[in-house]
This record gives structure tokens, C-alpha cells and sequence, in this order.
């Protein structure tokens, strides 16, 4: 049975804020050409829709305060779409509106023509507060709060299906999207998206969906509905089969397709009877937050898309990728898009050895080993995996941190090994330089999790030379020497990353806005911690200046507990390390934009440094 599906979807809407939120031209044509290589032929273009969005507010009688009060700050529009949050890193300057407006140009262009299907965004029902205003009769209602926030920053107000501002608001959007953009008559819009519906009523949520593609075919009358599956497996409490099914079929069969976000890990279809006959795409999220981190879910994937297609009166009519945040793992994307041209599932350790070699442009038996070690070890969680990453390293520390793995250390150690030893045959690959920075970045966040172990051990125990030794290698030695590391190949430099914010902007004023929403997003998630990182990467600067001053200040909370004989207060301690942490979003500090140091160098010495005792330590931890 070829997979050949019609469809292979590539996006998820959060990389829209987590990857793609400062890119320009020269990268997002890049990744259009990466996505035609790799035979995907749908994907979402919702650059510039708040541009649009303007313009209809504007026309409904909005004033722009009402509207620079609903729009969230750039890092965060993926959420104000979905009505999770609004105001928040706010407002968007009219420039912002205007380059994203041209992106969207460029990128439309490109994608149509290398054949893709590009899906718009359509109206799910959200409202501006200011919307009450003009219409005061209108007949709304306030969602609860979304994730850790209060109403400041969240609960959306949903206008109700039957109101008759539903159709008007919805045909507007579309009919002026259409008219910049035209169209392939492919929209996405995610009403409940990890919001609980009003009422589980089977007859309100038929409605609700209803609503949604009435004011998708008052434009459009060939409109075809994109949907995120991700609600059901998020909330299965509410979603049981009788509301999942009303969801669903208050839509024309075949007019409707569902996205099974997470199907390596909790597919929907299974126990939907295949989405209760609307079309689906079977879907690999593979990464949250753009996390760094090596993962992946190798044996699920492999057999996965071939049990759906087989499943009874499958509707599968697709295969995605809808990872949340790119630019990590890219073994899983690569293995991901070959799947879509198979008959049946590969021999992974086969086929990773022919990627070894294509990856690098030469055959090396010990880079193909610690591929083969790396796919059957780190890249193979099996069950319920979701990837984000929870290592001590990335988190706020204290006495209660989750060091639990998937796999066996020893692997990625024994990887590490084998690829330093091909460098000397494979150092000239751009490609091997970065996968050898990031297994061992890899490495390094293991030993971090063993050296949290000895402090938190050596304090429980009050053995303070011990907790002086084990705290002392974390803060001075470990994650400097993991900071340099990073800092020694462009891919992972927190400078770009607040570098290409800042160079979105026309004003110092949008250049300090800007550089706020990158910080923020990676570290505190919202005002006061609310996600606190969620969104955690592993670059050079944000290692010393946030991860480590927190361990600092953990390491030397917990000395001065023992020679003060008092006990550690969590809460004590979360209300010191918070002003740290903001203060790494204010510090006001320009970090590097060029690599520094030979990553072949740094990483020779940090091997020889810490492999013997890694070696040790991972098989006592995996016994």
C-alpha cells in the first residue's frame, strides 16, 4: 500500500511565532524551497492578516486605540488568533503591518509557484472588545482565562454563532483577504483551541462549526475548512465522541479537512471512527516550543501513517509536519517527508545510514554508528512522548526537578565519541560541525541533570564541601563551557535571534518592543512567568546570562541554607530568582551575531574533560 496521499501538509499556526515571527524574505524563501524539495504541496500563509484585520475593524467603526489595545506583540500573534490572549507585548506598530503585508506577497508568489496550496486564515469568532462598543446589542460571551493568565491579557470574547455580525465580520475578513491575496480556497480557523466550549451541548457546537464555514463560503463558495485536531486530545474530558462528532459534521463531509496534530503520540482518528468520515491528515508535531533537545518518536512515525491508512474506512488523505517551533532535529523532518513516498515502512537503521552520508557528502562508518546509536536511543520514545524539553538545565531549579529520560545516556555518550572521532574525515561539512555541537550540547544537558543530583543530594544530606565541589563545576565550569560551545556556531547564538527582532524595526521605540517580545517569549512567557519557559532554547548568551545566573543564585541559596542551618523556601527562592530573570529580559545587553571559536576545538576539550566520568555516571544512571 503506497502512502502517495494527496496531501503533505507542512506547519503548525504556533510556528508562526515560535520560528518564523522575524524572519524576512531571504529566509522564509529559503524554507519555501526546502518545503518544494521535500514534496509539500499545502501549507498555512497567514504572514499580514492583521493588516487586514485593521482595515475591517477600522470599517466596522473600531477606533485604532480599540485595535492597538486587541493585537498582541509579534512574538505572541499565533495566540491572539486563536482568541488565547490579546494586548499583551503590545500594540503593533503600522510599519510592522505594512513589511508583513509584503512578505505576504512574496511568499504567496513563491508557494503557488512551486505548486502548493496555500491555506488563509478565516474568521473563528474572536472579537475586539471595542467590537461591544459600536454594537452593543451584539451577543457575546466571555471565555474563561487560557493557560496562566488572568483577563488582563486573556479571556477572549466569542461572538455567538447565531448573531447575525457573525456572518457579516466573517465574509468581510474573507472577502478582503481574497481580494489582496486571491485564494486556493483552503482556510484555517481554530474556534476552541485549549479553550472549553460554552456548553457541550451536541446542537451549540454543530452550530458554532456551522457558523464558522457559512462565513467561510459567504466569500467563498468552494471553501474548504483546515482544522487543527488538536482540541480533542487536549481537553478529552469535553470531547467526547457525541461532541466531537457535532463538531464535526456540522460540516458538509468532504468540506471539512482535520489536522490529527499529534498523531505519533495521541492520535484522534482511532477512537473518532476516522473523524467520524471527514477527511484527515495524519500529523507528526515532533517539537513544542522550538525546544532544543534531541527527540523523536522514529518507530511511531515509521509504523504510524500506514496503520491509518489501513485503519477501517480510513479517511486519511494526508501525511503533515506540525511541529511547533523548527530548527532543531532535523533527522525527523528528513525521515518524516520520505515516509510520504513509501509503500511501507523503512529499515530505519538502513535508512539513517544513507542519511549519515548524505548529510555529510562522505560515507563514515563511525558517523554512521553513532546515527544508528542515536535513532534507536534518544530518537525512539515510545508510548506517550511529548517533547518538551524538561531537563534541570532549561527550568527554574529546585529540590523537586523531573531528570526522568526515554533513553539510555550511555548512547548519546557512546555517539558523541564516535562522531568526534570522524571529524578529522568529515570536520569540512557545515552540517557535521552542527550535529556535533548539538550532541554534544546534548551531553552536556545530561550532565547538568547528574550535577543537579549531587547538590541536591549533598544538601539533603548536609555535606557542604560536597555541595561547594558539585556547585562549584555547575556554575563555573559546566554551563560556561556549554555557553562557548554554543556561541562557536551561528545556529545556536541568542544574538540572531534578538538581532533579527531588532531588525525588523524602523525606530528605536519598535527596536525596544521588539527586542522585549524575543526576550520574553524565550524565558518568562508573559508578564509574570505565566509559561515559564515554555518556550527554553539552548544558545550562546542565554546559557550564561539566564540558565546559569539562575543556578548561581540556586546553588548559592542552598550554601547559605546550610551554614545559616535554615530550611530552603521554594517560594522564597521563586520570588528572589524572578527579579533575575526579568532582569535578563531588561539588561539592555547587544549579544554576538558571529560564531566565535573553533567548535571543533571546544568540543575536543570539553570530550576530554568530561567523557570518563560521563561514561561512568551514565551507566549507573541507565542500570
Amino acid at each position: 500500500m503506497n502512502l502517495s496521499p494527496r496531501f503533505r501538509f507542512y506547519q503548525n499556526v504556533c510556528t508562526q511565532s515560535y520560528s518564523y515571527v522575524w524572519w524576512n524574505w531571504d529566509r522564509w524563501e529559503r524554507e519555501i524551497d526546502w518545503m518544494a524539495l521535500h514534496g509539500i504541496n499545502m501549507a498555512l500563509a497567514f504572514t499580514g492578516q492583521e493588516a487586514i484585520w485593521q482595515r475591517v475593524y477600522l470599517s466596522l467603526g473600531l477606533n485604532q486605540s480599540e485595535i492597538d489595545e486587541y493585537f498582541t506583540g509579534p512574538a505572541f500573534l499565533a495566540w491572539n488568533r486563536m482568541g488565547n490572549l490579546h494586548t499583551w507585548a503590545g500594540p503593533l506598530p503600522l510599519s510592522w503591518h505594512l513589511k508583513q503585508l509584503y512578505l505576504q506577497y512574496r511568499i504567496l508568489e513563491r508557494m503557488r509557484t512551486l505548486g502548493m496550496l496555500t491555506v488563509l486564515p478565516a474568521f473563528s469568532g474572536h472579537i475586539p472588545r471595542g467590537i461591544l462598543r459600536v454594537f452593543p446589542r451584539v451577543n457575546v460571551t466571555r471565555l474563561g482565562s487560557w493557560s496562566h493568565f488572568d483577563c488582563t491579557f486573556s479571556c477572549a470574547y466569542l461572538l455567538s454563532p447565531e448573531d447575525p455580525m457573525f456572518q457579516v465580520i466573517g465574509t468581510l475578513f474573507l472577502k478582503e483577504l481574497i481580494k489582496e491575496f486571491g485564494t486556493d480556497h483552503v482556510y484555517s480557523a481554530d474556534t476552541f483551541n485549549e479553550m472549553r466550549p460554552l456548553s457541550s451541548d451536541p446542537a451549540y457546537l454543530s452550530q458554532v462549526s456551522a457558523a464558522v464555514f457559512r462565513s467561510m463560503t459567504g466569500a467563498d463558495p468552494s471553501a474548504l475548512w483546515l482544522m487543527q485536531g488538536w482540541l480533542f486530545q487536549h481537553q478529552p474530558d469535553f470531547w467526547q465522541p457525541a461532541q466531537v462528532r457535532a463538531l464535526l459534521q456540522g460540516v458538509p463531509l468532504g468540506r471539512m479537512v482535520v489536522l490529527d496534530l499529534f498523531a505519533e503520540s495521541k492520535p484522534v482518528y482511532s477512537w473518532t471512527e476516522s473523524f467520524y468520515g471527514q477527511p484527515f491528515i495524519w500529523c507528526m508535531l515532533q517539537n513544542f516550543g522550538g525546544n532544543h533537545g534531541l527527540f523523536g518518536t522514529v518507530e511511531s512515525i515509521n509504523q504510524g501513517p500506514f496503520k491509518a491508512r489501513g485503519f477501517p474506512n480510513s479517511t486519511m488523505v494526508g501525511i503533515g509536519l506540525t511541529p511547533e517551533g523548527i530548527e532543531q532535529n532535523d533527522v525527523m523532518y528528513e525521515l518524516m517527508t520520505d515516509l510520504g513516498w513509501c509503500k511501507e515502512p523503512l529499515n530505519l537503521q538502513q535508512w539513517v545510514a544513507s542519511y549519515a552520508t548524505q548529510r555529510y557528502g562522505a560515507t563514515n562508518a563511525q558517523a554512521t554508528e553513532a546515527w544508528q546509536r542515536l535513532l534507536q536511543s534518544v530518537y525512539n520514545c515510545s508510548g506517550v512522548c511529548v517533547n518538551h524539553n524538561h531537563s534541570p538545565l532549561v527550568h527554574r531549579p529546585s529540590l523537586r526537578m523531573n531528570m526522568e529520560l526515554w533513553y539510555n545516556q550511555s548512547d548519546v555518550y557512546e555517539a558523541w565519541r564516535l562522531l568526534l572521532s570522524s571529524a578529522k574525515e568529515l570536520g569540512t561539512s557545515s552540517t557535521f560541525n552542527y550535529d556535533l555541537a548539538d550532541v554534544t550540547r546534548q551531553a552536556m544537558q545530561q550532565l547538568v541533570s547528574d550535577y543537579y543530583q549531587e547538590i541536591k543530594q549533598a544538601f539533603q544530606s548536609h555535606m557542604l564541601a560536597r555541595l561547594l565541589t558539585a556547585g562549584g563545576v555547575l556554575v563555573y565550569d559546566l554551563l560556561p563551557e556549554l555557553d562557548n560551545l554554543l556561541a562557536s556556531d551561528w545556529r545556536f547564538l541568542l544574538g540572531r535571534w534578538l538581532e533579527d527582532a531588532r531588525s525588523t524595526a524602523t525606530s528605536d521605540r519598535e527596536a525596544e518592543l521588539y527586542d522585549l517580545n524575543a526576550r520574553n517569549q524565550l524565558t518568562l512567557w508573559g508578564p509574570s512567568g505565566n509559561i515559564l519557559d515554555y518556550a527554553n532554547k539552548q544558545l550562546g548568551g542565554l546559557v550564561l546570562d539566564y540558565y546559569g545566573v539562575r543556578w548561581s543564585l540556586f546553588v548559592s541559596t542552598l550554601v547559605e541554607c546550610l551554614n545559616t542551618g535554615t530550611p530552603f523556601h521554594q517560594n522564597q527562592f521563586n520570588q528572589a530568582v524572578f527579579q533575575v530573570e526579568r532582569g535578563f529580559i531588561y539588561n539592555g545587553k547587544r549579544y554576538p551575531t558571529k560564531a566565535v571559536g573553533n567548535t571543533l576545538e571546544i568540543v575536543t576539550k570539553i570530550f576530554l574533560k568530561y567523557y570518563p566520568s560521563a561514561m561512568k555516571r551514565g551507566h549507573l544512571r541507565s542500570m
